[in-house]
């Protein structure tokens, strides 16, 4: 259940993340209040994540994840150039988390 509630953090951090820009320095009511109640709910579950997942564990997936989605997201909706250099950092990126889930002893499973 863990993994579920950090996967909920990450999301939500995400949408929160996408809809900063849309707030436009929180001048935007809307984009502001989903901006707001999507980082509640991201420390919330990252909080019930955190009870068994070790914290350095959590905060790089969640962080890791969390950039590769954000860049993607600011690529598709917001028109973003991508270079080829962003695109292989990216990738060590997500290299990076599964080398860290599956040959880590410290994941918490």
């Amino acid at each position: 259940m863990s993994y579920f509630f950090l996967a909920v953090a990450i999301i939500s951090e995400v949408i929160a993340t996408a809809f900063l820009k849309q707030s436009e320095g929180f001048t935007r009511l809307v984009p502001s209040l989903i901006m707001i109640g999507g980082s509640i709910i991201t420390f919330y579950s990252m909080s019930l994540a955190l009870r068994t997942i070790p914290t350095g564990v959590a905060y790089a997936i969640w962080s890791g994840i969390g950039i590769v989605l954000v860049a993607a997201i600011a690529w598709v909706v917001q028109g973003q150039k991508l270079d080829t250099g962003a695109l292989a950092g990216m990738g060590l990126i997500i290299c990076g988390v599964i080398v860290m889930n599956v040959f880590s002893g410290t994941n918490g499973h």
